[in-house]
């Protein structure tokens, strides 16, 4: 397995005050015969009122949970949409302290909404474990935090502070990960397991791959924790699917950010199309 062990740390990420906080919405959602839909909004972008005004109108038109993106320099994981909009905010005066405060502000504005943060080890682990961070992001708010570039083989130390501070550390997986590593890394996510649906960064598409629902099946079998599918999901018709294949979650990034226009600023066409997601979550 290369590495990583089959069963759980103690403690874990998932046992924590914000693992339950994600888990309570995964079962509403399923309560309702429905996947959970978690939209992405970037932080700062195109600037703090207008990404709180975005982040806001996407919990109102149907978010269960809430991703959001740190603005970092060096975004390897994010296509053209994101890599755009994460520079723009940063032109902005967009900082991790100010990126801290939109979830504090959110958290208090929006509370039945878990938030999820997004960004890279070097942004929030640096040279050290990260402690200072992961307690910066629970007291603001976040339930959750996904490190895009950090594996299970190098994150230990992280979950350890992560767990402290009452954080999920949440991982992903990919189609080329070994079916044994798979389970290795879901055993070790906290609040749910991200699968990525294709080869490549984040981006909308125009179609998903046709091998995404055995993966879904695949992955669901030996997670223990909700598993949510993101990259290239754009389209209601893509939601629909990843719900009927089984899919716990559903996550749009780009195709929001696209949304709201070249400037960032079209609140009411991102939400529209929130909505229409949301609609689509059905089983």
């Amino acid at each position: 397995m290369t590495g990583l062990a089959a069963t759980r740390p103690a403690p874990h990420t998932n046992d924590t005050a914000g693992a339950g906080r994600i888990a309570a919405a995964f079962a509403r959602a399923r309560d309702e015969n429905r996947a959970a839909l978690i939209p992405y909004v970037v932080a700062g972008y195109p600037d703090d009122e207008g990404s709180f005004a975005a982040a806001c109108a996407a919990i109102d038109a149907g978010a269960d949970l809430l991703e959001i993106g740190l603005p970092y320099s060096d975004p390897l994981a994010d296509g053209a949409t994101l890599q755009r909009a994460s520079h723009a905010a940063l032109l902005a005066g967009a900082t991790l302290d100010r990126s801290l405060s939109l979830v504090a502000r959110l958290g208090a504005a929006r509370p039945g909404v878990p938030l999820v943060a997004m960004g890279y080890a070097n942004q929030l682990i640096g040279g050290g474990d990260g402690r200072d961070r992961a307690k910066a992001l629970a007291t603001a708010g976040a339930a959750g935090v996904i490190v895009a570039d950090l594996t299970p083989d190098e994150g230990a130390l992280f979950e350890a502070v992560a767990t402290a501070a009452g954080l999920a550390v949440i991982y992903l997986v990919a189609p080329t990960t070994s079916p044994a590593r798979r389970a290795a890394i879901a055993a070790r996510s906290g609040g749910f397991l991200y699968c990525v649906s294709l080869v490549g960064v984040t981006g909308a598409r125009a179609s998903l791959p046709p091998s995404v629902r055995g993966l879904v099946a695949d992955i669901g079998a030996v997670s223990p924790v909700p598993v949510a599918v993101g990259f290239g999901v754009s389209k209601p018709a893509h939601v629909r699917a990843l719900a009927r294949a089984g899919a716990d979650g559903v996550i749009v990034a780009s195709a929001l950010v696209d949304a709201l226009g070249r400037d960032g600023r079209d609140v009411a066409a991102m939400s529209h199309l929130v909505t229409t997601l949301r609609t689509a979550t059905a089983r």
